[in-house]
């Protein structure tokens, strides 16, 4: 069997074995052409442009590449660098947010009650797509990425416990909460 063949036939989690056994870059350049895209696309719904994109998804290949190691096996391992993805991108956004502590957008406060609200799934699913985006640049980056994890990405309650390291009810309270903050927020503004 040739290099090739034995790369393409070993599942993500073989290939983050022999990586982090052998520090072959083959294995880990099979990763990056398995999920670059994937990455890259999660990276440009945080960035401003498709060249901050890149950089993103650069920075986080070659800190995925150190921090291999911490990779479990406790959720699969596109669920593990989805997460691992949301984190960084969440941390640069925050950063840049800190630079920018005087832009117009309104925070929300972590105090107020109305977070544990209840919140139907139809009512997520009727938000205006436009005002649901500038919510997500506004509610905790924590929230925004448990959020898309589950939503976007369709990641189960089970996986996201794991992948937390936190119980399944801790998970859906999490949820609540997330969902809540994008409602309050959602009507804050107008």
């Amino acid at each position: 069997m040739n290099t090739a063949d034995l790369l393409e036939s070993l599942s993500d989690e073989e290939l983050v074995e022999r990586v982090v056994k052998d520090n072959n870059p083959y294995f880990f350049g099979e990763l990056y052409d398995r999920y670059a895209r994937i990455v890259y696309n999660k990276c440009f719904g945080f960035s401003k442009s498709e060249d901050e994109a890149k950089d993103l998804t650069q920075d986080i290949f070659l800190l995925l590449f150190v921090k291999l190691r911490t990779f479990k096996g406790k959720s699969k391992f596109s669920t593990w660098l989805y997460s691992f993805t949301y984190n960084f991108c969440a941390n640069h956004v925050n950063r840049n947010r800190e630079r920018k502590i005087q832009d117009k957008a309104k925070t929300i406060d972590e105090s107020e009650d109305a977070y544990l609200i209840h919140v139907p799934e139809e009512t997520m699913l009727r938000l205006k797509v436009s005002k649901l985006k500038k919510v997500l640049e506004i509610i905790p980056a924590d929230d925004k990425s448990l959020l898309l994890l589950k939503y976007q990405d369709e990641v189960p309650v089970r996986e996201l416990a794991a992948l937390f390291d936190v119980s399944e009810s801790a998970v859906k309270m999490r949820l609540k909460r997330a969902k809540s903050k994008v409602i309050v927020a959602y009507n804050k503004i107008g």
